[in-house]
């Protein structure tokens, strides 16, 4: 496997970096004990204590990104409340467990996004990201295929198969939505064990062709749209830097 023959010392600065980049986000995913049923039912039956653990680790992951991080997350937080009022509370692609839309879910999602991209920056994922893409395309490969033949998650191997097929037109992408991928996937295992949220057993509970797990495999796809409206909005508010940067690009091919 590519990532293993990647040399001693990058190899433990890899696993830096994954840990902090990854790490401390997987450990989140248990900070959704406090809005799971079984905390309701026995401890407190509020999202306020969730709430403001996020609202806190959100401030300090603010304060520590760099500039454009920092407007991209703010840009994440935006998207993410229209993104939840439209997908959740309109269309019904999935349900929270107090039938709202939690404050900590898109703080969650700039969060995630900033983590993404702080990771995909770093020097070390940077030098041998053709071999971790590799990695994760196999571990994302397997995981789809697994929750189709044992959970018949159609709706969300269909999602996989399209986010492969739009990387193979972006392949300076694959590194980004690969690693989405996965804490998405994570993130979603955890919130749904614990009863945070749940999906319906067809896509948006209306195609019926489409027979989904409680989570499906492939909703990261719908990143792709946070993606591009963050990218979007980014780039308007920067039109003349954003300019001459491509002017740049174009003389250098």
């Amino acid at each position: 496997m590519g990532v293993l023959k990647i040399p001693k010392y990058d190899l433990k600065k890899f696993i830096n970096v994954f840990n902090r980049r990854f790490g401390l986000f997987i450990i989140f995913v248990f900070v959704l004990f406090f809005d799971s049923i079984y905390f309701i039912e026995n401890i407190l039956d509020s999202q306020i204590p969730i709430n403001i653990l996020m609202i806190f680790g959100f401030i300090v992951m603010y304060w520590r990104a760099n500039p454009r991080t920092k407007e991209l997350m703010i840009y994440a937080v935006i998207l993410g409340f229209g993104g939840e009022y439209l997908f959740s509370r309109g269309l019904n692609m999935y349900t929270y467990r107090l039938e709202n839309v939690p404050l900590y879910v898109p703080l969650g999602h700039a969060a995630l996004y900033g983590r993404i991209i702080m990771f995909s920056k770093a020097p070390v994922v940077r030098k041998y990201h053709k071999k971790i893409e590799r990695l994760f395309g196999i571990c994302i490969g397997i995981f789809a295929t697994v929750y189709l033949i044992f959970f018949s998650d159609v709706f969300g191997f269909v999602m996989t198969i399209c986010m492969f097929l739009l990387l193979w037109k972006r392949p300076k992408d694959k590194l980004f939505f690969f690693s989405m991928y996965i804490l998405v996937a994570i993130l979603e295992i955890g919130g749904t064990a614990f009863g945070c949220w749940k999906w319906p057993s067809t896509a948006f509970d209306v195609f019926t062709f489409l027979p989904s797990n409680n989570p499906p495999s492939g909703i990261s796809l719908f990143y792709f749209l946070l993606d591009i409206g963050c990218f979007f909005m980014y780039t308007q508010r920067h039109k003349i830097t954003w300019s001459r940067l491509k002017s740049i690009q174009r003389n250098h091919v």
